[in-house]
């Protein structure tokens, strides 16, 4: 069906920005497939469709391994965009198989359980550092002090890039991201680039450092691959690196603050949290899905498609809007409600498929950690003022979080 005029779904409205939750309740009221003739995608709101589109071979996040773009009906990108382009579409999350199979397979041996477990240590004492620093000062910028540090360092670390120059990262990243948001504008266009150019000059010779004087880190490891079906191509480790920093530390930073800004409105479920520290892992799935760090997954119509009736032909594209299933009653009862002791908590907040988030488990551990020492050594955190939401809709996060500790 198509999208009527009054529709509430407006990504560039900030209140609608601000909560997106009950114009997602009106799309799932429409259907379960919704024309969006703004972006020309059709957007998917349930979560049983998002949940088994994500498996679809039908659909891709490329359509270059079978199509040109003529073949496809789409326009080349700009030429001006091509190294932001070049850039992304050699990371494996843009990829489709045989490509990303081989690279997943390659980058997953830095991800295994076992190496999650060997980092805990190196996680857990960071974490207590950083809330450390923000408990002497007396409170701060929670996105700042803790949020962001932690989940750099620590892909900065698996990575090997030196410690002086991780604070080039975010910044880099940020830009980068800004081309996730739905009709970027030509300045960020032009910022994205930017960061592209640099961020892959500094890994190119990064990589040349690393060839030479090979190290026990993962970009060591990617260069000294020797398997022939494995091997990547210089643009490939550059590509896979940056997919790396950014996605290893974007969703966990939101996460963080998204989470605590959820548990300041919700004082009786914090306080409950703060009396047993045991809800931790549920609380930190049910925070993940309260407020999802990605509220969009876009997917290309490879082969053509049918959602209740409606045939979505190949060329088209498709919005799975994350945000919107992990708050569908037919998964969760009483989706609004902030329920930390939530056990049937099938949220779909790191992907699924063969494009499921690689780093969850990391995700998870950094999460632990920083709640963890937030709960043990700021148990008297309160919120010092409201904050200001980042005007971004795919990625969803905050300027900052300003706290106290009394």
């Amino acid at each position: 069906m198509s999208g009527p005029v009054d529709l509430a779904f407006d990504p560039w409205d900030p209140a609608f920005v601000a909560d997106p939750y009950p114009a997602y309740a009106e799309l799932r009221a429409r259907g379960r497939v919704v024309r969006y003739e703004p972006t020309d995608q059709w957007l998917v709101p349930h979560h049983a469709d998002v949940s088994a589109l994500l498996r679809d071979r039908r659909l891709g996040r490329t359509y270059q391994h079978r199509f040109s773009h003529e073949e496809f009906g789409k326009s080349a990108p700009p030429a001006a965009h091509e190294p932001f382009r070049t850039l992304n579409d050699h990371g494996m999350l843009d990829l489709e198989p045989p490509d990303h199979t081989r690279i997943r397979r390659l980058v997953s041996k830095a991800f295994t359980p076992r190496t999650v477990e060997r980092l805990k240590p190196y996680v857990r004492g960071l974490a207590d550092e950083l809330v450390a620093g923000l408990v002497r000062d007396g409170g701060g910028d929670l996105l700042t002090d803790v949020a962001e540090p932690l989940p750099v360092a620590v892909i900065a670390e698996m990575l090997g890039i030196p410690e002086a120059d991780r604070g080039q990262l975010r910044p880099w990243s940020a830009a980068i991201c800004g081309m996730y948001e739905l009709n970027p504008a030509e300045d960020t266009a032009a910022r994205a680039v930017r960061a592209s150019v640099e961020f892959s000059e500094y890994l190119r010779e990064l990589i040349a450092e690393r060839r030479r004087r090979p190290g026990d880190d993962l970009i060591s490891g990617l260069i000294a691959a020797h398997d022939e079906d494995d091997r990547l191509t210089e643009q490939e480790m550059i590509s896979t690196a940056v997919l790396l920093l950014n996605a290893g530390h974007e969703a966990t930073v939101n996460a963080t603050v998204n989470g605590w800004w959820a548990l300041f409105r919700n004082p009786a479920q914090l306080a409950a949290l703060r009396a047993d520290h045991s809800l931790i892992p549920t609380a930190i799935e049910e925070l993940m899905r309260y407020d999802t760090p990605l509220q969009l997954f876009e997917r290309w119509v490879l082969d053509d498609i049918e959602i209740d009736g409606t045939v979505i032909p190949r060329g088209a594209e498709i919005a799975l809007l994350f945000g919107s299933a992990n708050h569908d009653p037919a998964v969760f009862p009483d989706p609004t409600r902030l329920d930390l002791a939530r056990a049937d908590n099938p949220h779909i907040s790191f992907s699924a498929g063969i494009h499921y988030c690689i780093g969850a488990p990391l995700a998870r551990l950094e999460l632990t950690a920083s709640m963890t020492a937030l709960l043990s050594q700021a148990p008297t955190l309160t919120l010092a003022k409201d904050p200001a939401r980042k005007p971004n809709f795919v990625i969803r996060g905050l300027e900052g979080l300003s706290v106290e500790v009394r």
